[in-house]
């Protein structure tokens, strides 16, 4: 459920009203806005479903959530959610691009990386740290010291850092280097996890799981959410599906689904979406068309040499043409003269 507050309605009937659910066990999640105030009320279906709220003094109008997912509802929030990053806002009028290796393997790299994708026009800096991997005998990323190494790179070229939490022990070394902590796909419902990384006071980017419907994918969001997070970002990655050509198979239609049932913005990830860098470009461009806030690109110097998806990965000139074509198309979206 959530209560909608009159325009002039007064901080004692907002406490009131809080006060109210409070007593029955539920959890109340609030969302202010310029004229209107939305609490939203969590917890026991069968406890929300006795609550009766819309005589209450300042309240505008009660509305049911028929979803399981409620924060993250469109029917919660009909404003899009725009998530600030230090003055970098993902959702708003121009597409954030996150870009940089898959793997943290040396500061020489990562400093070469971040140069490269901070010229050609990225605001994020991506890499891995700690590296979930398929086989054990892969290189499972430095840790900590890898982590220091993307905060020196991405300062040094005025970016902002996104990296992936593993698991509830690394949360807090995470959240202490990087802007936004990603969830990989993997992990898309580790429940426990997205509980603790919705605690960690950090914006949180949920990659879809590997065979996540839709509705599941925006499930694993409310765990976020309903821990007091308010700023997540899904990622569209790919889904498995019986396709081989492609690493995955990258569902653009989930941008514009997620555009209809949920106010939090989304991005797109071409590179594990397809796992070939000739398909980065006009997958990118795609997701750019379909309405994505961003994009995330693996960038590497000497893919050749890469310690992890160096054949899905763009050299820095690539990343630049590439750049290049999303911001004029971008452009011409937003109905500019000279794109």
């Amino acid at each position: 459920m959530i209560i909608v507050m009159a325009p002039h309605s007064t901080e004692d009937e907002l406490k009131n009203v809080i006060d109210k659910i409070e007593e029955k066990g539920l959890g109340v999640h609030l969302s202010k806005g310029a004229s209107r105030t939305i609490v939203g009320v969590i917890g026991d279906k069968a406890e929300i479903g006795k609550l009766e709220m819309q005589h209450l003094s300042g309240v505008e109008k009660t509305v049911r959530i028929t979803e399981k997912y409620k924060l993250v509802s469109r029917e919660f929030k009909k404003n899009n959610t725009i998530v600030n990053v230090d003055g970098v806002e993902i959702g708003g009028s121009k597409p954030v691009v996150m870009a940089g290796p898959c793997a943290v393997e040396s500061m020489e790299q990562l400093m070469e990386s971040a140069e490269a994708v901070a010229s050609a026009g990225a605001q994020f800096l991506r890499g891995g740290a700690f590296k979930p991997r398929t086989s054990p005998y892969d290189f499972q990323g430095l840790a900590e010291e890898g982590l220091k190494m993307l905060r020196t790179a991405a300062d040094a070229n005025g970016l902002k850092v996104v990296t992936e939490v593993v698991d509830q022990r690394s949360i807090e070394t995470v959240a202490r280097y990087a802007d936004v902590l990603q969830i990989g796909a993997r992990n898309m419902q580790n429940f426990q996890l997205l509980k603790e990384v919705g605690r960690a006071g950090r914006p949180v980017m949920l990659k879809r799981g590997l065979c996540a419907t839709i509705k599941e994918w925006l499930n694993a969001a409310e765990y976020i959410m309903s821990e007091g997070c308010d700023d997540v970002i899904f990622c569209e990655r790919g889904i498995r599906t019986y396709e081989t050509y492609t690493r995955n198979t990258l569902d653009l239609s989930a941008v514009a689904a997620i555009k209809e049932l949920s106010h939090l913005p989304i991005i797109v990830d071409p590179s594990h979406g397809t796992g070939r860098r000739s398909m980065v470009r006009p997958m990118a461009m795609a997701a750019i068309a379909a309405g994505a806030d961003g994009l995330i690109i693996e960038v590497h110097p000497h893919p050749e040499v890469a310690l992890s998806d160096g054949e899905q990965s763009l050299t820095p000139a690539d990343f630049r043409s590439v750049m290049e074509d999303v911001n004029k198309l971008a452009a011409m979206l937003r109905g500019e003269a000279d794109a």
